[in-house]
């Protein structure tokens, strides 16, 4: 199966990924990233070798020539390809920031439920709306 845009893998059950899955599509101007959410029946199609507890654990990047980029590194990937996250991803390309990233990825991995909660992910999404005309 061959793509020409990279896929994001993402949890649409935990309302910071999904507003960082909605906000990272209207940020996509030359629209190069597809979001699928976890639940999506294509997500073992396109990740067959990644098990589920990673999938949750990380958002996971898939480009069409099947390299796999998985959280904080994920961001920095996407971070050159999409123009306004430049700066974000020239950034973790300096030496021995994307260690410090992939930590504080991981901490907020393990606690983004309770993030959610603090900062209002799921009211966010209520008035970010998906977009659409796409795909």
């Amino acid at each position: 199966m061959k793509r020409d845009k990279h896929i994001l893998l993402f949890d649409s059950d935990c309302p910071m990924c999904t507003f960082q899955s909605r906000t990272l599509s209207w940020l996509d101007w030359f629209n190069c990233v597809e979001m699928v959410p976890l639940k999506d029946e294509r997500t073992k199609e396109i990740a067959p070798d990644i098990t589920r507890e990673d999938l949750l654990e990380a958002i996971h990047c898939i480009t069409p020539e099947e390299e796999i980029h998985r959280g904080a590194r994920a961001i920095r990937f996407l971070g050159m390809r999409i123009p306004l996250l430049i700066p974000v991803g020239l950034f973790l390309w300096i030496p021995g920031v994307i260690w410090i990233a992939e930590k504080v990825y991981a901490f907020v991995s393990r606690n983004r439920h309770f993030f959610s909660k603090i900062f209002g992910c799921k009211g966010a999404c209520s008035i970010m709306p998906e977009k659409k005309g796409e795909g």
